[in-house]
């Protein structure tokens, strides 16, 4: 099938959902949120029962943020084939396990079973989907679509293309993600990690350092983010953060001023050596942060935090939260 002849992203009906983890199981929430039927597929052992536990767990704060038009519970289907899952598909989500011979394989299979004209997307962190795409007879359908977790409340997508990506491919992804209440970010070019995995990480190297070095506790790291730059960057950025920084004269001053500074040893990119006793203090230190509370009781902390920060950043700036037309319907 010609791209022209492929279903418009707003007229898709069914998407399909492979591998079914905290990822997977957040994107059948988020496009049962959006209205769409979904079909689930994944290989673990008890995995539909944790899919429909993640998505019972889910459909509260989903109603509280707003449901699209048709939106139900009943909507999503649980397929022991992969076949029979992605051949009735107009998209498909992979968000099978992060090991590249494991997602070349996988996306393989997905190309020999879905519709000639479906689009494909990996929720890779990582990979590039020129190395994922090698083994695909079709590799110009498939595209990176790298969600953030939870995927039913967090916006960002960020989408790219493999060498062997039809641009029009990524285009119709875009409009695609945007179209279910996403934020799609389309990156120049392909880059492992992506862009805000990348930030995350030299952070988080960081903090390695610091709590090896005795010169942090977990809990002080966290707090020194919640309570402090993680409140602007909620809505500004560390770029316009920093522009602010620099009063009247905005970045241009700030980098005249602090520029120099970005000399100074004050952070360390290269990573500590991950010692058994690091491993343990970090452990030791979320548990303490975490102060009795449960994996699960924690994330329902966290969703309900997130609902209300993504209305108020509706209110505040007419973006995230809400995608008030429902997927067309035939």
């Amino acid at each position: 099938m010609a791209f022209e002849e492929r279903r418009d992203p707003e007229s898709v009906r069914t998407v399909a959902v492979v591998g079914t983890g905290l990822i997977g199981g957040g994107w059948a929430a988020h496009f049962l949120r959006m209205g769409y039927d979904v079909i689930a597929y994944d290989t673990g052992p008890g995995a539909q029962d944790r899919l429909n536990a993640l998505v019972d767990r889910a459909w509260p704060t989903l109603k509280r943020l707003g449901l699209a038009d048709g939106a139900r519970r009943d909507r999503l289907r649980f397929s022991d084939s992969l076949t029979e899952a992605v051949s009735a598909a107009d998209f498909v989500q992979e968000c099978v396990p992060e090991r590249l011979d494991v997602k070349i394989g996988v996306l393989a299979d997905i190309d020999a079973a879905a519709p000639e004209g479906a689009v494909v997307a990996s929720s890779t962190s990582g990979y590039t989907m020129t190395d994922m795409q090698s083994a695909c007879r079709t590799p110009g359908r498939f595209v990176v679509g790298h969600p953030f977790n939870p995927p039913y409340l967090i916006p960002l997508v960020e989408v790219v293309g493999g060498r062997a990506t039809d641009p029009a491919t990524v285009t119709w992804a875009d409009r695609f993600y945007r179209h279910v209440g996403k934020t799609p970010l389309v990156l120049d070019r392909e880059l492992p990690g992506f862009i805000a995995n990348r930030l995350q990480e030299a952070q988080w190297r960081e903090a390695l350092h610091m709590v090896a070095a005795g010169e942090a506790t977990v809990g002080q790291i966290d707090t020194a983010i919640t309570h402090g730059p993680g409140l602007r960057w909620a809505l500004l950025g560390p770029a316009l953060t920093s522009h602010l920084a620099g009063g009247h004269g905005g970045m241009a001053h700030m980098l005249d001023q602090f520029g120099p500074s970005l000399h100074d040893p004050l952070t360390r990119l290269d990573p500590p050596e991950f010692t058994d006793e690091l491993r343990e203090r970090i452990v030791a230190g979320c548990e303490a942060a975490a102060g009795g509370r449960s994996v699960a009781e924690l994330e329902e902390e966290r969703d309900a935090f997130l609902v209300d920060l993504l209305l108020l950043l509706e209110r505040h700036t007419g973006r995230w939260g809400r995608r008030p037309a429902p997927p067309h319907r035939d």
